[in-house]
């Protein structure tokens, strides 16, 4: 393990705000919003903001906020924040986030999670928390050939065990971070003690059959055909996304921008009051910084070549399941019946009042307070 502190200089940071100020917006018909795409006046003002309010020292003091390190772990250099808490050891947590995520994802819950008594909690349901960067994304290694979901569970269970010493461990992931935690469990049951998912990743290979799970399956197709045209891309072509985008930081945020506006729950809140724009700014600027974007895109194609996104025929993950079912407008949730096809010990199965694909963001109090209880029961 080697201590690890982020650092951005003034040059490189100019570099990218001239690139945002040179930016030339092409022309919008009036009206259009969100509709076809990241909206044009959010845009324009989210690049003023970026370009003469957004505090970068804040925003390098804010990441390295919490103590973090690199690891050679067979061969890959991973980047990982550890937090030894209140537990002191006895109760190891992995965090794994998704994409366009990244380790910044779970600032708001990593102090709660690791000191709840300072957080209104209970110091015995304290966690050690190691929050990784996935390998392609942020500080951690972009190697030449892509390093696919399944090779990074291999990966994190090594840093949890032999890295970090940590025999057995509670797991938690959203988005891939929830297939990175699946096929953890798939792979490596000895090693945890429960997996906490806010998706159903991987999927069960048992078709929907009865007509509650048939009315999810059709939900799921119309979801696909209005809001996966950035997956089907992703996971098909990533070059050439990466060709049209290139290393141009706003094409780089309004891709990015549009997955958290159209994958956040919005029937209450509007998408300004959701996210804060600092946050958004600091995951905009770990892509931009580090030359993550083309790397993290490719974990789509990674996924659809090695064929991950579903368990394998017959197979089921027998280590105990949490569910957190937050309103996701990406990913509705199915029936009991079709996760059990899946999933052989589902422990909770929690419905969330609010918070979308986002969870550690969006409803932060509310991930705390499952995991807590959570943890509780698995012990």
């Amino acid at each position: 393990m080697t201590p690890f502190q982020m650092n951005w200089s003034a040059a490189e940071v100019e570099d990218v705000l001239a690139r945002v100020r040179a930016y030339r917006f092409p022309p919008v018909p009036k009206g259009e919003g969100w509709r076809y795409g990241c909206d044009a006046a959010f845009l324009q003002d989210f690049c003023r903001t970026w370009t003469e309010r957004y505090d970068w020292r804040a925003a390098v003091d804010r990441l390295n906020r919490f103590p973090q390190f690199t690891a050679e772990v067979d061969g890959v250099d991973l980047h990982f924040v550890h937090v030894v808490g209140e537990a002191e050891g006895r109760r190891p947590l992995l965090m794994t986030h998704g994409w366009p995520g990244s380790h910044r994802e779970f600032w708001k819950v990593i102090e709660p999670l690791a000191f709840p008594s300072r957080h209104g909690g209970r110091a015995e349901d304290a966690f050690d928390v190691v929050v990784p960067s996935l390998p392609n994304f942020g500080f951690s290694a972009k190697p030449e050939k892509t390093v696919d979901q399944r090779q990074t569970a291999l990966l994190f269970d090594r840093l949890m065990r032999n890295v970090l010493g940590y025999a057995r461990y509670h797991a938690h992931g959203g988005d891939w971070g929830a297939l990175v935690t699946g096929l953890l469990a798939l792979e490596r049951p000895g090693s945890l003690h429960a997996i906490h998912l806010t998706m159903m990743f991987p999927a069960p290979a048992a078709p929907p059959e009865s007509a509650e799970e048939m009315a999810w399956a059709k939900a799921m197709e119309g979801i696909e055909r209005e809001k996966g045209g950035y997956r089907h891309l992703q996971g098909s072509k990533p070059q050439s996304l990466s060709w049209v985008v290139g290393d141009d930081p706003v094409a780089q945020a309004a891709w990015i921008l549009e997955r958290y506006h159209d994958w956040a729950d919005l029937r209450e809140r509007c998408f300004e009051d959701v996210f804060d724009r600092d946050e958004l700014l600091d995951t905009i600027m770990i892509y931009v910084m580090t030359g993550a974007f083309p790397s993290s895109i490719r974990f789509y194609s990674a996924a659809q070549e090695a064929k991950l996104r579903t368990l394998p025929e017959g197979r089921r993950i027998e280590v105990p399941t949490a569910f957190a079912r937050f309103p996701d407008p990406l990913h509705p949730w199915p029936p009991r019946s079709q996760a059990e096809k899946g999933y052989a010990a589902i422990t909770r199965w929690t419905a969330m009042a609010h918070g979308g694909h986002f969870s550690a963001l969006e409803a932060p109090e509310l991930l705390v307070g499952d995991l807590r209880e959570w943890a509780r029961e698995a012990a």
